[in-house]
């Protein structure tokens, strides 16, 4: 195979392997966020409610955010070593029971993973 021709396969197999969020839209996020802010704030201001604030909640340890009382599976999920990566996110949002059983989040999941793609981004940009 010439050589042009192996750099045209490395470059389509570098683009395949981008982030999945990269082509997602923040902005359809804050949208889909509101099925989630009553019970969850996130942003300046943001406050536990009946749901921890999702300010910072990627990169963080399972059921550890500061004066929010979480149930037993979801701090032992973080003893464990969950940590709220992207990708565990848009696994927990598809069916948060499921996922974590017996956690204390009532909510049915986000079915369109393109609206989780977009929420995980929109959450992104308040976990920087």
């Amino acid at each position: 195979m010439p050589r042009s021709s192996w750099s045209a396969v490395f470059l389509v197999l570098m683009l395949m392997a981008q982030p999945a969020l990269a082509q997602a839209d923040a902005e359809n996020g804050k949208e889909v966020f509101k099925s989630c802010r009553a019970c969850h704030q996130v942003g300046d201001g943001a406050k536990n409610g009946i749901g921890p604030s999702l300010n910072g909640i990627l990169g963080r340890k399972a059921g550890t955010i500061n004066g929010f009382n979480y149930s037993d599976v979801n701090k032992q999920a973080g003893e464990k070593g969950l940590v709220w990566t992207e990708e565990k996110m848009l696994d927990y949002l598809k069916d948060p029971a499921a996922f974590m059983p017996g956690n204390k989040m009532t909510f049915a999941g986000v079915k369109d993973e393109a609206d989780r793609r977009d929420l995980v981004a929109y959450l992104k940009q308040f976990s920087k």
